[in-house]
């Protein structure tokens, strides 16, 4: 038997950086993002037999052997049993999805892949982790709500394995859609946005999503943000201020159906995350901005913690194919950009 499992990742519209626990302790932190068409996926594999009424029950084997692969990075890892997994920086994140879960049953493979590149800044990490808490769930054959696929997979990150960031990812994969956020120490509210299908088949036309090549270690970026807070710095704290009004303007924009003034509002969350800090941008970057920018972007912004990875674009509507085409000219991956309104999914097929 095989349970699989998928989670989108997510493209952040605005407020990104807010949603982070130690920015949500004084104030409210607010973000607009939206899944899209792009998956994190896991697979496990384990023995089953038929039981007396016909349904296939998870076969608990004297063997308790877990073999990890992980296509992403071609790694694999074998163990005889859960508390052989340590963390060594090697997919720390699967083996501390398994341990964290508690898994008792018997030996199992595990595989998991991602469509996104890694390092893109569309939340992949944080999608892996919603993908692995479904699939290591629906072994244990426990049944969850969206809200606590994302909390399980959100802890694993921050709690167990150190890794500084907001849940904004983790809710996105785990519900999916186009969301308001709202974070309030470890509380979250989402809304989502409903707008006519005319305004989403418009939005999805005239977004450009390039990847730069260049994978950023979010970690490092998170780190000089956050000293930067906590030293007390008033442009720090006022930018985080501004994503937040950006984050209100944007939903508005959205709900009205102003496009225009949601891809100004993409360069005005711009600007205010490279004030956060000099590492959130880079020369490459501000190049695929300016030839961008001349060819017919209206707004756009660096995804997640920005240093590289992928980065948004919204366009005019006459236009996004010429900044296609310059930001591929340019070295960059285009991504096609859909919306992916079903969040996790969870399935079991044969083997065969």
């Amino acid at each position: 038997m095989l349970i699989r499992t998928r989670a989108p990742v997510r493209i952040d519209f605005a407020g990104g950086w807010s949603d982070v626990a130690l920015f949500t302790e004084p104030s409210k932190g607010l973000v607009v993002n939206g899944a899209i068409n792009q998956y994190a996926y896991a697979t496990l594999r384990c023995e089953h037999q038929m039981a007396d009424d016909d349904s296939i029950e998870l076969h608990r084997v004297l063997d308790k052997s877990i073999r990890i692969y992980s296509a992403d990075f071609d790694t694999f890892i074998e163990a005889d049993d859960i508390r052989q997994l340590e963390y060594d920086g090697n997919i720390d994140l699967v083996k501390a999805a398994v341990r964290q879960m508690s898994i008792q049953i018997g030996g199992f493979d595990l595989i998991t892949q991602s469509t996104a590149p890694p390092g893109s800044g569309l939340g992949t990490s944080a999608a892996m982790g919603v993908a692995l808490v479904g699939v290591l769930g629906a072994l244990k054959e426990a049944t969850y709500l969206p809200y606590e696929y994302a909390d399980f997979a959100s802890n694993i990150e921050r709690h167990e394995l150190g890794i500084l960031g907001g849940k904004q990812d983790h809710y996105a994969s785990a519900i999916g859609g186009i969301h308001f956020m709202e974070f309030q120490g470890e509380e979250v509210k989402t809304s989502p946005l409903r707008f006519p299908p005319h305004i989403r088949c418009e939005l999805e036309k005239n977004l450009v999503l390039c990847y730069t090549g260049k994978s950023r270690l979010s970690g490092n970026i998170h780190q000089n943000v956050t000293d930067a807070y906590k030293s007390g710095q008033p442009s720090v704290r006022d930018a985080l201020e501004t994503l937040k009004t950006t984050a209100e303007a944007t939903k508005t924009a959205l709900m009205r159906g102003r496009l225009t003034e949601f891809g100004e509002l993409l360069t005005q969350n711009w600007h205010n995350q490279k004030k956060l800090h000099p590492s959130v941008t880079n020369e490459q970057i501000e190049s695929l901005f300016k030839i961008a920018m001349t060819h017919g972007a209206i707004g756009g912004k660096a995804c997640g913690a920005g240093g590289g990875g992928c980065l948004l674009f919204y366009c005019e509507p006459t236009r996004e194919h010429r900044v296609r085409q310059k930001l591929e000219e340019a070295g960059a991956r285009v991504i096609d950009v859909n919306f992916d309104f079903d969040g996790l999914q969870v399935w079991r097929t044969s083997t065969d």
